[in-house]
């Protein structure tokens, strides 16, 4: 008989934020395919459980994955983990997932600790209709096509991001999705532990002279309303983004689905506007 592939959740922070299942699990299977061998194995140690580790991640995957279906193929069971969280949330291991399933594999998850939905429980922000997006893209063309067509979405809008780009990313999704409230949730279940609320602006600023560190969870209001009208608040953006550095035509393509105005008409606008600071 093939074995099971096991997803189990981990910790996200607090090693005690695991499940008795998931303990049993770990200590059970014949392996154990861990994202970081390095990492899991702090968790393995604390509670004493001394099942063998493999390495799956993003790098290895094209060749680890087909190995370890072959292994549970033989009658292994094997327990998939990622460094933190829940597996295959945004994470190799939806690979592995997808191809136990073509062979016929059993998959049974544990549940367990997710980051998404933990910051989103403490958020204070609507919770009955959300969507996870991830990453935003790294580059910021492909990033900022991203939050144009998340624009009129009404429901909450939960991203993950790196600290060395949240700045990046608070500045763009101000720029296009406007100045709506917000949640930074950082290191969620560790001891510094952050949740940072207000209007995406005074986030901005609060966090303008911050070294950001750890794993974060942003979440965002959704659309609520018809997309921005006035043109003094379009000047009022224009100005900031070229005062910036951004040229009039990255100024259009940026503003062009937060306001009501053609991207012809805020290019118009924005070389006027430049005309008139250059005088």
């Amino acid at each position: 008989m093939p074995g099971i592939l096991y997803i189990v959740s981990t910790p996200i922070g607090n090693l005690e934020d695991i499940t008795l299942r998931a303990l049993r699990v770990l200590k059970e299977v014949d392996r154990i395919a861990a994202e970081d061998t390095r990492h899991t194995r702090k968790l393995l140690s604390h509670y004493d459980i001394r099942t063998p580790l493999t390495s799956y991640h993003d790098h290895n995957e094209r060749t680890a994955a087909p190995a370890l279906v072959e292994s549970l193929r033989r009658g292994e069971s094997i327990a998939l983990v990622s460094d933190a969280g829940t597996p295959a949330i945004s994470d190799p291991g939806y690979r592995l997932v997808v191809a136990a399933v073509a062979a016929g594999i059993q998959v049974t998850p544990v549940p367990g600790p997710s980051a998404l939905v933990a910051a989103l429980s403490a958020a204070a922000l609507p919770t009955d209709r959300f969507v996870f997006e991830g990453f935003l893209p790294e580059k910021t063309k492909q990033r900022r096509e991203r939050l144009r067509s998340l624009h009129d979405e009404g429901r909450t809008l939960v991203f993950y991001e790196a600290p060395h780009r949240l700045k990046e990313s608070l500045n763009d999704i101000e720029a296009i999705l406007g100045d709506r409230a917000i949640v930074i949730a950082r290191e969620v279940s560790k001891v510094h532990e952050e949740f940072a609320r207000g209007r995406i602006g005074e986030i901005i600023n609060r966090l303008a002279d911050r070294e950001i560190r750890g794993e974060i969870v942003v979440i965002v209001e959704g659309f609520t309303g018809e997309p921005a009208l006035s043109e003094e608040l379009l000047k009022e953006d224009v100005r900031k983004l070229h005062a910036s550095g951004m040229r009039v035509k990255e100024i259009a393509e940026l503003l062009g689905g937060k306001y009501a105005f053609s991207k012809g008409q805020i290019y118009r606008i924005t070389l006027e506007l430049k005309k008139v600071s250059s005088r």
